[in-house]
């Protein structure tokens, strides 16, 4: 098995929690905030979605999804454009509303445009350096492996927030 199979594998798991997170979920559901102060589930799909889309497009070489498929205008939220919820504030995520609909169209557009990025890819290219901010630099491999954690990570807060009211 190549490295580029794993990571499809792993991208193609967010993506299919992402779907069953959002399947049949209600609004009051979506923008719950557990224990009154936690991240939303509405919030949390959408920031998992601009990690992976800001990541990976820059990594890549490609315009980000949110920008370069108008899903920034049609989610409209009073936010800085290339915002993707780092260090968010109460009152920001309180902010990030979506209907689940919404939340998967973009998601789903980031998905494919992972993986059509990753089918390209060599096992050479993993070891490129993408950042040089960090010391050691980073890797397209490890921040393939970074962004992967992050998300699974917010796709299982989500699920989690969704089952609460089970």
């Amino acid at each position: 098995m190549e490295a580029k199979d794993l990571l499809l594998d792993a991208f193609g798991r967010i993506h299919a929690t992402v779907a069953a997170t959002l399947d049949g979920v209600d609004a009051r559901t979506l923008s719950r905030r557990p224990g009154g102060n936690g991240n939303s589930m509405a919030w949390l799909i959408w920031h998992l979605g601009r990690v992976e889309d800001a990541q990976l497009a820059s990594a890549a070489g490609l315009a980000q999804v949110w920008t370069a498929q108008g899903f920034a205008a049609r989610f409209g939220l009073p936010l800085p454009e290339r915002d993707t919820g780092y260090g968010h504030t109460s009152a920001q995520v309180d902010a990030v509303t979506a209907a689940p609909e919404l939340l998967a169209a973009y998601y789903d557009a980031v998905h494919e445009q992972t993986v059509g990025f990753i089918r390209g890819l060599d096992a050479v290219d993993l070891d490129r350096v993408v950042d040089t901010r960090w010391d050691p630099p980073v890797t397209l491999g490890v921040r393939l492996v970074s962004t992967l954690a992050d998300c699974l990570q917010h796709v299982g807060q989500a699920a989690y927030a969704r089952g609460l009211d089970a």
